[in-house]
């Protein structure tokens, strides 16, 4: 019996990294079809959205299975409900990944992003996606180091959200109202991608260690 509650939890642990994989397959999708005006892709980026959703609801309904009948306690208990916060963080990512996505298809046959603004954005989706691949490493590995490590990471993109509003403030902006919207928007949803990453990491912080990121750690377990 025992045997088979902690196979229960590993199928938790292993949908939030599936989950983890396919947003961060889908940003970086979405990326390329936001610069490249690719219709066909970015439609395929909006309807696999779907996948990620079924993947929540199947993750959440196994954690309340687990719940009812196996009352878990301690350790255990935290699996079960960090791993439903996690679930929404992902879930989350899945749907700015789409958004970036649907701004493609808005804009399509035009580039939404211009020319000058193109590197930046590119970064940005870059980053975003590895930043979700070092948080699906982290679920695996529970490593508190490597979770802690992502966050200073996320500076990174914080920094390029700056850079992305010094150029919108520029007096010499030459791209209208709509462009600077469009760019306004889109960076504000790698912004908050990167910090769901961020929480799925810091959720796992307290998983293994109790103790929200931040707070001191000094009972960690080895």
């Amino acid at each position: 019996m025992r045997e088979a509650y902690h196979e229960e939890l590993d199928s938790i642990s292993d949908g939030l990294v599936e989950m983890a994989n396919l947003v961060g397959s889908a940003i970086g999708l979405a990326t390329t079809a936001l610069l490249d005006a690719d219709l066909q892709l970015a439609e395929s980026v909006i309807s696999a959205d779907e996948k990620v959703d079924d993947l929540q609801r199947d993750l959440e309904n196994r954690a309340i299975a687990v719940l009812a009948r196996q009352q878990p306690v301690a350790t255990d208990l935290r699996v079960v409900v960090t791993s439903l916060r996690m679930s929404a963080d992902l879930e989350r990512c899945g749907v700015l990944a789409q958004h970036v996505a649907k701004l493609a298809r808005m804009r399509y046959p035009r580039r939404a992003v211009p020319r000058d603004l193109r590197r930046t954005i590119l970064e940005m989706g870059q980053l975003a996606q590895r930043l979700m691949a070092q948080a699906a490493e982290v679920i695996i590995t529970q490593d508190v180091d490597a979770a802690l490590q992502l966050e200073k990471d996320d500076d990174r993109m914080d920094e390029l959200h700056r850079m992305l509003f010094q150029h919108l403030m520029d007096d010499r902006w030459q791209h209208g109202v709509e462009t600077a919207v469009d760019v306004t928007l889109v960076g504000r949803y790698y912004e908050r991608f990167a910090d769901h990453a961020v929480s799925v990491a810091q959720r796992v912080v307290y998983l293994v260690t109790g103790e929200h990121a931040g707070e001191p750690t000094t009972d960690r377990p080895a």
